[in-house]
């Protein structure tokens, strides 16, 4: 059995990509994705900065961690003060030759699921990573390298592929409880030139909706193009989605029908007691 380790540098990664303006609306899109802006703040005040438009300390983190996977460019702190017009201008004029954005569009991504479980289980149960074994059906090993807070880095292990390839990376996440958002990317990004995940929850009717959002583009080099890896993420999204669904309501399940025991149980024994 061959472990493939996916490090970041790829051989015959030579191809530089073409230069082109970033827009607003790029930066735009970047900012809902990623950050939590609401589309509409936009249209109503354009000329307003992120600050003004809600942006606190963490989104302006993520996005700078966007753009530099993207653009190959460093947001400075003080970009919170500027309008997205403003970011756009700024990261189009750092954009020199062979670090701006890639000629093809990126990879992205969005698939949901509704789980029949209150919000606060779903959330527990998926982000416990030490326990990704029990909910995705690809994953053999989970290794957990680091915690910070909110923030843990980890290594997953596939299973062998068809080819008898197990592949392996490390990536990262960061949770936001407040917010119900989790951000992730792979650290070792091996066939990717960058890979961010972010988890949505929104308490729904009948339950919550956990919500994937993948943005990536594929090395050069890479096996895939980043459409051929589109269709794969989507194909497989919709597996693992419906998997982790089935687990998490039928541990939902388990749990409804063991509390009412439980509580009549109690109950009973207090009663017992204050008999005597």
């Amino acid at each position: 059995m061959t472990v493939r380790h996916q490090d970041p540098a790829l051989a015959g990664q030579t191809q530089e990509p073409a230069v082109s303006p970033v827009t607003a609306a790029e930066i735009t899109a970047i900012l809902v994705r990623h950050c939590g802006l609401d589309a509409t703040a936009t249209a109503t005040t354009p000329d307003a900065s992120l600050e003004e438009l809600g942006m606190d300390s963490l989104a302006l983190l993520e996005l700078q961690a966007v753009v530099a996977d993207r653009y190959r460019v460093q947001l400075p702190e003080e970009a919170g003060r500027l309008s997205i017009t403003a970011v756009a201008e700024l990261v189009t004029r750092q954009c020199g030759p062979g670090v701006g954005p890639p000629a093809g569009r990126p990879g992205h991504t969005e698939n949901s699921v509704l789980i029949a479980a209150l919000p606060h289980l779903v959330w527990e149960l998926t982000n416990d990573v030490a326990g990704w074994t029990g909910l995705f059906t690809e994953y053999q090993s989970v290794e957990i390298i680091e915690r910070r807070g909110d923030t843990v880095r980890f290594r997953l292990t596939m299973y062998p592929d068809e080819n008898g390839v197990t592949w392996s990376w490390v990536s990262e996440r960061t949770a936001d409880p407040e917010r119900r958002e989790v951000h992730a990317h792979r650290v070792e990004t091996g066939p990717f030139e960058f890979m961010r995940i972010h988890w949505r929850y929104a308490e729904v009717p009948g339950g919550t909706r956990m919500t994937w959002i993948q943005d990536f583009e594929m090395r050069p080099a890479a096996p895939l193009t980043t459409a051929q890896m589109t269709d794969r993420i989507n194909a497989n999204s919709r597996i693992q989605l419906d998997t982790i669904r089935d687990r998490i309501e039928r541990i939902a399940a388990e749990l409804e029908s063991t509390a009412p025991t439980s509580a009549a149980t109690t109950a009973g024994a207090t009663a017992g007691a204050g008999d005597e």
